[in-house]
């Protein structure tokens, strides 16, 4: 049997690319730095989805006063109550009185919480409210009734001689 030099040559050549394709195609995959995996890519997502939540976390400022260790301006996270405001500002004196005060009231920005202490004889306006004998109709009352109302806004009109609230 004769074997041809050509066949050979051929075959040798075929072999060799062959060969030289599987080391390329195994040196590429070790190189991963060109490469980017999902790991990475879900990494990077899941930090600037953290970093846009905490931007849009909205502050709000409150004024904290009475029986709190460390009375002033604080500032907590937007939908706060008033028991992390009583914790941000060093806890209750020993002299506090939170039975009139309701600890998971929510806050908003620019409100004042007073901390009473057993002294003080403060009812909140919702026992003022509960309290009075009589309601107070909005629509046909006169302007000493209306002026009644507590914590509301009244300006009188002169204009058609009611109280818009």
């Amino acid at each position: 049997m004769k074997i041809d030099k050509k066949k050979i040559i051929l075959v040798l050549a075929i072999l060799t690319i062959a060969l030289l394709i599987i080391i390329s195609s195994i040196s590429k995959k070790n190189d991963t730095s060109n490469d980017f995996s999902f790991n990475d890519v879900t990494k990077e997502n899941t930090t600037e989805i953290i970093k846009e939540e905490a931007s849009k976390i909205e502050k709000i400022k409150i004024h904290i006063a009475g029986e709190v260790n460390s009375p002033g301006l604080i500032e907590l996270e937007s939908g706060a109550r008033i028991a992390d405001a009583i914790e941000l500002a060093g806890g209750l004196t020993e002299n506090a009185d939170i039975s009139k005060t309701n600890l998971a009231y929510i806050l908003s920005d620019g409100e004042k919480i007073y901390i009473p202490n057993f002294n003080d004889d403060i009812s909140t306006d919702n026992e003022q409210s509960l309290n009075s004998s009589s309601k107070i109709n909005i629509n046909t009352g006169n302007l000493e009734e209306l002026q009644k109302i507590p914590r509301s806004w009244r300006i009188y009109s002169k204009f058609n001689n009611r109280i818009q609230i």
